[in-house]
């Protein structure tokens, strides 16, 4: 498969009001911002189903109003990872996905995000993977940490084991940094290297990460890639100045 065709390159979220004359257009309406942010990228992250849940119809609008080929990765509810911590989740994992079921033709892998507090366990996690590959064998998942006891091996052959990607999450140093790749795809999150959120990648960065990137791609993986410094429109200026770093020879 060509190289292009696995390269997924996008923002963490898409209805940022202060993206008005940055990167939508002032005549573009709010209601139209997913219609014009899809003329620009090939897939978005859904960072808002971290925090409470969309109803059916929204979810069915957004497969409606989106090309086929067009991409989604809803992160999991927080509800499950950050209340439930993991524990006595069947019920609201159902929820998610009956909720998402839709859309499954459209979906990028499914995100997990570990709150900081929660330790590596390795019993507990390898409880959870064992569950979604049970019930939910048919999706992909990747798992973003933020606490440094799951940087181990141990870890990363279970994610091996279940094919399940580990998240290469920059956010300085607030967050854990590591690079490995646990399947045939490979997840980037792109926080803000100065400033959590709020800070811009300069070219020397992005151009490190097109050239990693590449060398994934060579070697067959897909790659996802979001950006998450949504202030100042940084998010959609430096997703785009990647996507033609790594497109260009």
């Amino acid at each position: 498969m060509e190289a292009r065709s696995r390269l997924y390159i996008g923002t963490s979220g898409w209805s940022y009001k202060h993206w008005e004359g940055i990167f939508y257009p002032k005549e573009v309406k709010l209601a139209k911002y997913l219609e014009y942010y899809t003329t620009k990228f090939n897939c978005v992250e859904l960072n808002s189903s971290f925090y409470h849940l969309p109803q059916k119809k929204t979810v069915s609008g957004w497969v409606q109003r989106t090309p086929d080929a067009f991409k989604f990765c809803p992160k999991l509810s927080r509800y499950i990872t950050h209340q439930k911590k993991l524990i006595d989740i069947e019920e609201p994992l159902q929820k998610f996905f009956d909720l998402f079921e839709e859309m499954k033709k459209k979906l990028g892998p499914v995100l997990i995000q570990l709150p900081p507090g929660l330790e590596f366990d390795p019993s507990l996690i390898e409880e959870f993977l064992e569950l979604l590959k049970k019930r939910y064998h048919s999706y992909r998942f990747a798992i973003e940490v933020r606490n440094r006891t799951w940087i181990t091996d141990h870890f990363f052959n279970l994610l091996e084991k279940y094919g399940i990607a580990f998240v290469i999450a920059d956010s300085g140093t607030r967050f854990p940094y590591h690079e490995t790749v646990t399947t045939d795809f490979v997840y980037l999150r792109f926080h803000g290297h100065e400033s959590l959120y709020a800070s811009d990648y300069s070219e020397a960065d992005l151009a490190g990460y097109a050239q990693k990137i590449k060398k994934w791609l060579e070697q067959g993986n897909e790659v996802w890639g979001f950006f998450n410094n949504d202030f100042h429109g940084f998010a959609v200026k430096n997703a785009e100045r990647l996507r033609n770093l790594i497109e260009s020879n």
